[in-house]
Parts: C-alpha cells; structure tokens; sequence
C-alpha cells in the first residue's frame, strides 16, 4: 500500500483491491486508504487456495473426517496447511510455473490452475461489493508480479467492473489495464522484508 501511496497517492483514497498472489495469497479490500477486509481469516489458512494450504473450509470438514477417517486435529491441520492448495489438487507440486507448463497434458495442474484464478476472480468481485466498486486493483507477490496468463486468467469476465487488461502492457509494464477503461489494473512488486523491518523497528521505538 505504502508503494502505490507513492506512486499514484489520488488512487489511494478510492476503492482499491490488494492481491497478494505467491507462495501465500491473500487480498485486501481498502477505502480511503484504511483497510476494510481481508481474505485472511483467523489463521493464514483462510481465503484463497495457496501452494500448501486449502484455502477456506466448510468448518464441518473437521468433524466429518474425524468421524470417517479417525483423523486427528494435528493430522488436519497437518493437511490443510501442508498438503492441500495447488499441491492437493495437482498431486504433483505447490508451483504454479509447474503446474502451467504441464495442465496442457495434465488435468490435475489444470485444474489446480482453474480453481486458483477461480477463487481469486470470486474474491475480486465479493470485495468489490463490499467497495460499492472498484478503482484500482494491485497485484503483487511472486504469481502476480511474474505470471502475465495467471493475471490475464483472473480478470478475463470482470469487465462489469471495468476491469479490461491490455494484452501487451500486461506481458511487461507497471500499469496493464487498458487505457480508458474503468479500473487501473497495476503491477507492484513486493518489498515485504523491508515492510517486516520497519515494523518492528517501530515496534522498538514504542517500547523503548
């Protein structure tokens, strides 16, 4: 947020979907520059489907799999945060690069493939109804800065929005939706070690 704040501070004050796509993804609803939501729940494994972890759960999961697999608490939290996400569904690997060099011939990595883009395009669009609309949708994290088809995947059918990529733009700049169209679609790389950093070293001043 701090990075868009000083690249395009006027975007900032509207309504901005945050979509942190890597290895762990999750979004963020903000307005006004204050946070409104978020895909993240009580533990990191809410949300959206990651590399390991499931994503959201009918809570009822639990108790249905203790019933008919004898499963512990430690073996489903063992499940949900280790063994499912793109690495569940594809039974092959967490990432994403391998999953879409391979779901041409292998269906397990295109649907892993087709539930990630899935779930984020649903989470985009329940946000942008918590919003009233939408101006500006960020991507960022190792999958949203660097997979240009996943990008493509997930806006394809929100033009409702006004969210229109341009297909050149989106292969290499900062700023992919097309020109004149309803909502700003920018790339932001991610800076989260020097975000932990300053944290805590405001943290330390608190305390001090």
């Amino acid at each position: 947020m701090k990075e868009l704040e000083r690249l395009a501070p006027h975007e900032v004050q509207g309504r901005v979907i945050l979509a942190h796509l890597g290895n762990g993804a999750s979004m963020a609803a903000v307005r006004e520059g204050k946070s409104m939501d978020t895909s993240m729940g009580f533990t990191p494994t809410a949300g959206l489907p990651m590399s390991t972890r499931s994503g959201d759960l009918d809570p009822g999961l639990l108790s249905y799999l203790s019933r008919t697999e004898g499963m512990t608490v430690d073996q489903f939290h063992a499940m949900v945060n280790q063994q499912s996400g793109l690495l569940g569904l594809s039974e092959t690997s967490s990432d994403l690069r391998d999953l879409l060099a391979s779901e041409r011939h292998d269906p397990h990595a295109a649907e892993a493939v087709a539930l990630f883009c899935y779930q984020a395009k649903k989470w985009i669009g329940s946000f942008a109804a918590a919003l009233g609309g939408l101006d500006t949708l960020v991507f960022s994290g190792g999958i949203g800065e660097n997979s240009p088809v996943v990008r493509a995947r997930i806006c394809e059918g929100l033009r409702y929005l006004g969210v229109v990529l341009d297909e050149a733009p989106n292969r290499t700049a900062a700023i992919i939706s097309k020109e004149g169209s309803g909502v700003i679609v920018r790339v932001i790389p991610t800076d989260e070690e020097s975000e932990i950093a300053s944290s805590v070293l405001q943290l330390l001043d608190q305390t001090r």
